[in-house]
This record gives C-alpha cells, structure tokens and sequence, in this order.
C-alpha cells in the first residue's frame, strides 16, 4: 500500500520479499508475499483477517521525550496503524475477524528511557482500543530481531540479535605511592 522502492523488493525461494522500514505499511493477499523488517525498539504490527486471506504490516516509533513531540508522533503512529487496518478492510477484512501479532520494542539503550517499552505499550494500548484479537509475538528483551512475516498465512518468523553490551568495566586500583628515604630529617 505504501510506495515501496524497487531495492526492498526479492524473490526468496520463490517468495516475494517485501522489506517495511520505519513508517511505511504494505497490505496483501497475495500468500507469497513475505514482509520483512529489522527492529530495535520499534514495534512492528502483523495483522490479518484469516478468513478474508488478507494482512499486512506495519513499522513505527515513538520518540523517547514527552511534550508536543510525543504527541505528534504517537498521532502519527495511530494514523500509521489505521492506515494499516483500513487497508486491511479496504480488501474485505471485517474488523471483528482481525488477529495481530506485535513484535519488538526492545531495550536497546541503557541509561536512557524505555522507548521500546513505550512503544509496546501503545501497541497494545491500540489493539485493545480497537478491539482487535491480540494472538501473541514477541516484545521487550535487549536485542533487535529481524522478522519475516507472511500475512495471509499469519506465520512468523524472528531472529533475535545477542545484546551488544559491553562488559561492566572493573575499576582501576591504583597502589598507594611507596614513600621515598629522603636522608633522614625527621619533624615532630
């Protein structure tokens, strides 16, 4: 549904990958058709009318401050989501037969705020919103995943990234400073 780019799109085994990077959707019925993606801390929405043969997927982000910002992105993110399931009825979904499938919001950044958290929450804030059958995914850890997704038949399928931590670093001891004979003065 969105204007994908000729270089996102590969055939896989006889598969027609389509890659969704962040804010875009795409819409099938077509049960070839794998969606893929990487994410960190964003969250990527799978959803599909089992009986209608049609789903899709979508990719967003909210940002980490509050404020106006917040607001205008979590906007944004709602109308990425009914695009979503609007595109869905568009092709003979019926709103009560959709099941989603949320997928990363990882914590990615330590120190930092939990976007990723925040996202998934709004994720299933949404569905729930919505009423739309939440059947499960993958949400939260450390690492990113990298997802295929073949919505018409509503298999799954991530690989999750090792979290790139480094190792908590060991403070330095430092010896105390030998004390040096300077010839024998002594104060009292």
């Amino acid at each position: 549904m969105t204007a994908l780019r000729a270089a996102d799109e590969s055939r896989v085994n006889g598969d027609h990958r389509i890659n969704i990077i962040q804010g875009e959707y795409h819409v099938t019925e077509d049960p070839k058709v794998v969606l893929t993606t990487l994410l960190g801390s964003c969250v990527a929405a799978c959803i599909r009318d089992p009986q209608a043969g049609v789903g899709g997927m979508n990719h967003f982000l909210l940002p980490g401050q509050g404020g106006a910002a917040a607001r205008e992105s979590e906007s944004y993110c709602v109308h990425l989501m009914e695009l979503l399931v609007n595109g869905l009825l568009k092709r003979g979904a019926r709103r009560e037969r959709l099941e989603a499938k949320l997928f990363g919001g990882a914590r990615t950044m330590e120190g930092l705020s939990d976007i990723g958290a925040k996202n998934a929450a709004f994720a299933e804030h949404f569905l729930q919103y919505e009423g739309i059958n939440y059947i499960g995914g993958s949400l939260g850890g450390e690492g990113g995943r990298r997802l295929q997704y073949w919505p018409v038949l509503g298999r799954a399928r991530q690989s999750i990234f090792a979290s790139e931590k480094l190792p908590p670093v060991a403070p330095k001891i430092i010896a105390p400073p030998v004390p040096v004979d300077s010839g024998g003065i002594e104060f009292f």
